[in-house]
């Protein structure tokens, strides 16, 4: 059950690259149009393009920081559980969490309604605090000699 428990944290991975593509895609065409050089203010951050270009071509930027944080805490929590056994409870909540990731990305990036983006927000943070829980009760409950080597 390794390869399933790892498998949704790799489509993490990949989904998060395909929004860094996707933010670079949009960002850079529009600050091409505001004439913005990315050498006029060194150390310059994406941040300081807030109200320079429009607010829908931001959202991407804001969406891929959002990857960028949360499952920072989710990747170590899947590689606890895999290490340590995971069930099928385990690896269908890795994947709600994933699959939420992904819806929220995906509304964030176009229709960014916050009531629809909490509630998805919500839901893969419900589905990442059971695995936490999981990965705890695995790691502080462990019988070391049940521990595959």
């Amino acid at each position: 059950m390794q390869a399933q428990m790892l498998a949704p944290a790799a489509i993490l991975v990949a989904w998060s690259l395909i929004m860094l593509f996707w933010m670079a895609g949009t960002r850079l065409p529009a600050m091409k149009a505001i004439k913005a050089d990315m050498g006029d203010r060194p150390g310059g951050r994406g941040q300081d393009l807030e109200g320079r270009i429009p607010d829908s071509i931001n959202w991407k930027a804001h969406n891929y920081s959002h990857l960028m944080e949360q499952p920072t805490i989710f990747y170590p929590t899947v590689v606890i559980i895999a290490l340590l056994g995971a069930g099928a409870g385990d690896v269908l909540a890795a994947w709600i969490y994933v699959g939420m990731r992904i819806v929220h990305s995906v509304w964030q990036a176009t229709v960014n309604k916050v009531p629809v983006r909490f509630l998805l927000f919500l839901v893969s943070t419900f589905a990442l605090v059971y695995l936490a829980y999981r990965a705890v009760a695995l790691t502080l409950f462990a019988d070391p000699g049940a521990i595959p080597q």
